[in-house]
């Protein structure tokens, strides 16, 4: 017996809404530090959110689409209102394109960027999970500038 716990709207509306905190993460950081602050080895909160621009869409569109492109981090983003501007444009693909994945899609293997040969329910579930991990360092980076990060409970918009 396989009884379902989300619905695929139900993981789409908490993937846009962990979307949303991460948002309001990127808001509040400082636009000098974005792109210079940064903790040992680890990398700028803009070098993290711009990873996650150049997954999510890209990932999305190549299962729906059944290719398999190389992973292209190299996205020309240098400001803060560029970032923001391109997580905005890139929420509504999200959408649209996760909209485009049958169900029954969901168990068959995708291998994302041609090296994570995965269920696609892994690989999307890959792309929310790194999402809270590079947003918990934005809140420690957040925490250390000295600024209060969103509570991360508080998904809404």
């Amino acid at each position: 017996m396989n009884t379902a716990i989300l619905s695929k709207h139900d993981l789409l509306n908490h993937w846009l809404e962990h979307r949303n905190l991460t948002r309001r993460t990127l808001e509040k950081f400082p636009e000098d530090h974005l792109f210079t602050f940064k903790v040992d080895q680890m990398r700028t909160f803009a070098d993290l959110i711009k990873e996650l621009l150049s997954l999510a869409v890209p990932g999305l569109h190549g299962i729906v689409h059944h290719e398999s492109k190389p992973y292209d981090h190299d996205l020309p983003y240098t400001n803060k209102e560029e970032l923001l501007k391109a997580w905005d444009e890139a929420t509504p693909q999200i959408e649209k394109l996760f909209l485009q994945i049958p169900e029954e899609r969901f168990a068959d293997d995708y291998n994302l960027f041609g090296q994570y040969n995965f269920p696609i329910i892994h690989n999307i579930l890959y792309f929310i999970d790194n999402e809270i991990h590079h947003r918990g360092q934005g809140f420690v980076y957040l925490r250390l500038l000295g600024i209060e990060p969103p509570f991360f409970w508080d998904r809404s918009k």
